[in-house]
């Protein structure tokens, strides 16, 4: 599919770059775009039109009291992956918005985390082609046991630029 927003021709760019440099300038410049993304230290390893892979280091400065990555951080991870997929797909004359975030906390995190969300061929076209309109985006959100502590839901609608 051919490139339709500004966003997606400079993801494009730094994708071209060879890939131990790609996504040290995937993140460095969505935490320039996006400050508070910057602020947790998520780390962008993946992002194409289809899939984003976004990972976040079990560091004391996001832990929980009990040792765990926060949970607050953890749906960071999961908008962000979300968001920036749904980024790329949008029309410039469009907005993206969050309309819902579901976090079901089912069992505790252990170690490192990773999040990674997905948009369908079908889901690209809708987001390109339709004005306005929603979709829900799949996310799977893995701990250092390759296990699933969270099962997230990511609600986003897109519409006009406000003139």
């Amino acid at each position: 599919m051919a490139a339709q927003n500004r966003l997606h021709r400079i993801v494009s760019n730094i994708n071209r770059l060879p890939g131990f440099a790609r996504s040290r300038a995937l993140t460095a410049f969505f935490g320039r775009m996006v400050p508070y993304t910057g602020t947790t230290g998520i780390r962008i390893e993946e992002l194409t039109e289809e899939r984003c892979v976004i990972t976040l280091a079990n560091r004391r400065r996001v832990q929980n009291h009990i040792g765990s990555v926060h949970a607050v951080a953890s749906l960071l991870m999961a908008e962000s992956a979300t968001g920036f997929l749904i980024g790329l797909q949008v029309p410039d004359d469009r907005v993206p918005v969050i309309k819902t975030v579901r976090g079901d906390y089912v069992k505790r995190a252990k170690g490192d985390m990773q999040v990674t969300a997905e948009l369908t061929g079908d889901q690209i076209r809708q987001i390109r082609e339709t004005e306005k309109g929603e979709t829900s985006v799949a996310v799977t959100l893995r701990d250092g046991e390759g296990k699933e502590p969270v099962l997230i839901e990511m609600l986003w609608a897109w519409t006009p630029k406000r003139r």
